[in-house]
């Protein structure tokens, strides 16, 4: 916490500067994280203050011998307990972008329809996931698989602390089963890939419109009266590779990035979540923007591992040294 507090003075420092809103975004940037220090650091006074208040209160009492206030004693230790997790939990979640919300990406890996189904499985528990954490969960781009599962999937993710949640699922997920596809009942190995992305806006990204095929399809519904009798589905093709409006490094560095969604040099987006054709290429061109900035960001500074101080050492060594007495002892008392 003494960093967080040396770095709360610099930026407060750095704001008592006549020139600290000639450049808006970083002065943006620095309120922001001002504020996110402020918070931290006035709950971990209010933690302070509650498991000193337990401590007074459980002095009065063996002093007073007054056994009365043992449920009250209880009931605030189990409070600071409670917010002690939450608060743990919150600076965990202290990256960049933790905060922010999260676009979720799925793709079947190879193996045909027994891939896309495992797709579809990890969309759907995905989506249980957040509406049980109090997300809110949008499908925005689908594409559904020929026989069973998808082909691939978008979800947009809101919420505080999505991106914090989600971006230890970015890798390959595998599923080891007996194939319900299979008419010979044998073990099938299902592969599929997750990324997860922030929204960011600290990267500018200016895409030319000639650099950009829209093609409109008539998007799928239930049918019925429902049917969609017009051209609302909008895909965006974005030629990455032979890009103008990119540096060299820039479009390296996004054509790196976004290899998973890349189909021979050219991005796709598509929109289809509107009925109305306008409102889907509005949320497909922000979305294209979105992929943009994420891929453009720069990378993030390697942390060089730091060796533990003597003192910390020292301490779970004796942790450890009491556990093992601790153990001991409860295995002699079981063979008494």
């Amino acid at each position: 916490m003494a960093a967080k507090e040396a770095r709360l003075a610099a930026i407060d420092g750095e704001m008592a500067k006549a020139s600290f809103w000639e450049d808006t975004r970083r002065a943006q940037g620095l309120v922001q994280e001002r504020a996110e220090l402020a918070r931290t650091l006035g709950t971990f006074k209010d933690l302070v203050h509650q498991a000193e208040e337990a401590r007074l209160l459980w002095e009065m009492a063996t002093e007073a011998g007054d056994e009365s206030m043992t449920a009250e004693i209880q009931e605030r230790l189990q409070r600071a307990g409670a917010a002690l997790e939450a608060f743990e939990l919150k600076v965990t979640l202290s990256g960049p972008h933790d905060r922010k919300n999260a676009i979720l990406s799925i793709h079947p890996g190879a193996g045909g329809t027994e891939s896309q189904d495992w797709a579809q499985i990890l969309m759907r528990m995905y989506l249980r996931w957040a509406e049980r954490a109090g997300f809110k969960a949008e499908v925005v781009e689908l594409l559904a698989g020929e026989e069973a599962g998808i082909k691939s999937a978008t979800i947009e993710v809101t919420g505080e602390y999505a991106y914090g949640y989600l971006k230890s699922e970015i890798g390959v997920h595998r599923l080891i089963r007996i194939s319900p596809f299979d008419a010979s009942r044998r073990r099938h190995t299902s592969f599929a890939s997750v990324a997860v992305i922030p929204e960011v806006e600290d990267v500018e990204v200016v895409v030319k419109d000639e650099e950009i095929r829209v093609d409109v399809y008539r998007s799928s519904g239930p049918g019925g009266q429902g049917v969609n009798t017009a051209d609302s589905r909008v895909e965006l093709s974005f030629d990455l590779a032979n890009s103008t409006a990119l540096p060299d490094h820039l479009r390296d560095r996004a054509m790196d990035r976004l290899a998973n969604r890349v189909v021979d040099g050219v991005l796709t987006v598509a929109a289809s979540e509107h009925r109305n054709q306008l409102a889907n290429r509005q949320a497909a061109r922000a979305r294209l923007a979105m992929l943009l900035r994420n891929a453009l960001r720069p990378p993030a500074p390697t942390r060089r591992p730091t060796k533990p101080s003597r003192g910390s050492v020292e301490r779970r060594l004796s942790a450890k040294r009491r556990r093992s007495d601790v153990k001991r002892s409860r295995r002699a008392n079981r063979d008494d």
